[in-house]
C-alpha cells in the first residue's frame, strides 16, 4: 500500500546528497540527510508510546528540527496539529483537549506554562527547541536512521488544521493525504517549478502557506530553499541573488519595497514571486512591477482547501483578482441556497476537487453546513467570476454590511479609499447603528508622513458611490490589525468601534 504523501514528498530522495535547506549559519543539509532525521524522530515518537492515527499537538518554533517532527508524523501514520506560535496556554488547552492530542510538543521555554494544560487534558509533554535542543530531540539524537515507513491509504487523514476562529471556537479541518499531495503536484505544474529551483522561505510553518504550499512543493518538484526563522527583509534582500523564487503575504512585498536596497538587479535571478493569505493592493502590485519588472502572482487559497485558484504562470496576471480555477479544481458563485448565479454578480463562492478537506474534527453539524453531499465546499467568501473565469475575492460573508436593507459589500467602499491622497490603504466595518441595523465605518492608515485629507475623501466618496454606502465615520490609525498571516482582523475593529453609534 505504501504511503503516499511521505513516499512521494521524501521517500524517493532516501540517501541523496542533493540540498533540500540552506540554513542561515550557512549550513546545508541534504535531502538524504532530511530523510534520516524524520526517521529519528518517529522513533522518538514511537517510544513516546504513539500508534498511528494517534494526534500529536506541535508548538514549537520554526527550525529544521520542527520539519522534521512534522514529516515523521507522516511517515509514523501519526495525525499532526501544527500550532500558531503565539497562542497562549488557555488557547493550546482547547486545541489539545478537543483533538484528543496524545502528545503536546512545545519550546524547552514554555514547558512550566504548558505542563498544567497537559496535565488536565491527560496528555504527555515534550519539548523541542529551535536550535535542536529539549528532550525529544535527545531521544531523536540517537535513534537509528531507518524506520519502516507506516502504510496510509490516501483518503488517512494526515493533519489537522485549525481555523483562526474569528467567528466562535476553532474548528479542526481534517486534510488528507491525497487532499496535500494532489495540490501540490498541481501547484508544481501550474508555477512551474523544478529541482533547479530555489525558493526564499520565511513564512511560518504552523499555516498551510508556509507547511503545505511552500515546503510541499519544493519536495515534490526536488528543489530547495534557503530556510529562514521569519521575515527579515535585509535577509531576504542579501539571499535573492541565489534564488528563483519567494513565496510571501503582502507585509512581505511591501517591506521589500521600503528598503532601498531591494532593486531590480537584486531581483534579476528571480522567475517568481508568489502572494497569498490577504490582498495585496494593487498599488503594491503597481509599485512593484515598477521597481524590479516582475509581476507578482496572486492565488487564493484556505485552511480547508489549500489552495484553489491562481493568477496564471504564463498570461494575464490581474492585479485584484485571484485568477482561474486551478486544474482539477471547479468553482462557482451562489446564492445563500447553492444555486449559482450569472457571472459578474457577487455571490458565495464554492469549491470542489480533490484539495478539499475531509470535514471538521468532532463537528458533524458544522462539516454538513459548509461542505455539501455533492463535494461543494462553502467558502464563506463572496466573489465574482468574469466571463473568462478570473475570480475576484470581494471579501467574506461576515463582512457584508446591510443597512437599512441594502447590501453594502466593504471591498467596493476600500477599493475607492484605497487611491485616495495620503492612504496607503483602509478597512471598512459595519458598526451597530439605531436606525440603519449597521452602518459602515472607514479605518485609514495614512501613508507615511501624511495626513488624509478627509474632507476631500468624503467629497471623492459622495460622487463616487450611492449615498448609503459612504461610510458614518473616518478613524485614521497608524496600522490596521493583522493575525500572523497578514489578514487584516475585521473583527478587532468591530469589537473596538461597536459602539460608535450607541
Amino acid at each position: 500500500m505504501g504511503n503516499p504523501l511521505f513516499d512521494q514528498m521524501l521517500g524517493r530522495h532516501a540517501g541523496s546528497d542533493a540540498p533540500f535547506l540552506h540554513l542561515p549559519d550557512g549550513h546545508v543539509q541534504s535531502y538524504g540527510q532530511f530523510v534520516d532525521s524524520t526517521a529519528r524522530y518517529a522513533h522518538a515518537l514511537m517510544d513516546a508510546g504513539l500508534q498511528p492515527g494517534d494526534r500529536v499537538a506541535i508548538q514549537v518554533a520554526k527550525s529544521p528540527e520542527a520539519l522534521a517532527l512534522i514529516f515523521a508524523c507522516i511517515r509514523a501514520g501519526i495525525i499532526f496539529l501544527p500550532l500558531n506560535t503565539a497562542y497562549t496556554a488557555d488557547e493550546i488547552a482547547y486545541f489539545v483537549e478537543n483533538s484528543g492530542a496524545r502528545l503536546l510538543v512545545c519550546d524547552p521555554a514554555r514547558e512550566a506554562a504548558l505542563s498544567p494544560v497537559a496535565e488536565a487534558c491527560g496528555t504527555g509533554l515534550t519539548t523541542l527547541g529551535a536550535s535542536g535542543d529539549g528532550a525529544l530531540a535527545q531521544v531523536a539524537s540517537v535513534s537509528p536512521v531507518d524506520f519502516p515507513t507506516q502504510d496510509c491509504e490516501g483518503g488517512s487523514v494526515a493533519a489537522f488544521l485549525y481555523t483562526s476562529g474569528t467567528t466562535g471556537r476553532s474548528k479542526g479541518a481534517m486534510l488528507s493525504q491525497d487532499n496535500l499531495l494532489s495540490n501540490a503536484l498541481t501547484l508544481v505544474d501550474h508555477w512551474q517549478f523544478t529541482n533547479t529551483d530555489v525558493l526564499l522561505h520565511a513564512l511560518p510553518i504552523f499555516h498551510t502557506h508556509g507547511l503545505f504550499v511552500a515546503t510541499n512543493v519544493i519536495l515534490a518538484a526536488g528543489a530547495s530553499m534557503v530556510f529562514m526563522p521569519g521575515l527579515d527583509t535585509a535577509e531576504l534582500i542579501r539571499h535573492m541573488p541565489r534564488a528563483t523564487a519567494l513565496m510571501g503575504v503582502p507585509t512581505f512585498y511591501t517591506r521589500l519595497l521600503d528598503d532601498p536596497d531591494f532593486t531590480q538587479e537584486v531581483s534579476a535571478n528571480m522567475r517568481l514571486f508568489i502572494s497569498g493569505s490577504a490582498p495585496l493592493l494593487a498599488d503594491t502590485h503597481r509599485q512593484f512591477k515598477a521597481r524590479t519588472g516582475h509581476r507578482i502572482l496572486e492565488r487564493y487559497g484556505m485552511t480547508e482547501t489549500n489552495m484553489n485558484t491562481s493568477n496564471p504562470y504564463d498570461g494575464d496576471r490581474r492585479a485584484g483578482t485571484v485568477g482561474l480555477p486551478l486544474p482539477g479544481v471547479e468553482v462557482k458563485v451562489c446564492d445563500d441556497t447553492g444555486t449559482e448565479i450569472p457571472r459578474g454578480e457577487i455571490g458565495i463562492l464554492e469549491v470542489r476537487g480533490p484539495n478539499v478537506f475531509q470535514g471538521y474534527w468532532q463537528m458533524p453539524e458544522k462539516t454538513a453546513a459548509e461542505l455539501r453531499e455533492d463535494g461543494f465546499f462553502i467558502t464563506g467568501d463572496l466573489a465574482t467570476q468574469g466571463a473568462d473565469g478570473y475570480v475576484t475575492i470581494v471579501g467574506r460573508g461576515k463582512d457584508l454590511i446591510i443597512a437599512g436593507g441594502y447590501n453594502i459589500y466593504p471591498k467596493e467602499i476600500e477599493s475607492l479609499l484605497d487611491d485616495q491622497p495620503g492612504v496607503l490603504e483602509s478597512a471598512v466595518i459595519g458598526v451597530p447603528h439605531p436606525d440603519f441595523g449597521e452602518s459602515p465605518v472607514a479605518v485609514l492608515v495614512p501613508e507615511k508622513g501624511v495626513q488624509p485629507d478627509l474632507a476631500v475623501i468624503e467629497a471623492a466618496v459622495s460622487q463616487s458611490l450611492a449615498r448609503f454606502k459612504h461610510p458614518r465615520r473616518y478613524i485614521v490609525l497608524d496600522a490596521l490589525p493583522r493575525n500572523t498571516m497578514g489578514k487584516v482582523q475585521k473583527n478587532a475593529l468591530r469589537d473596538s468601534y461597536g459602539d460608535l453609534f450607541s
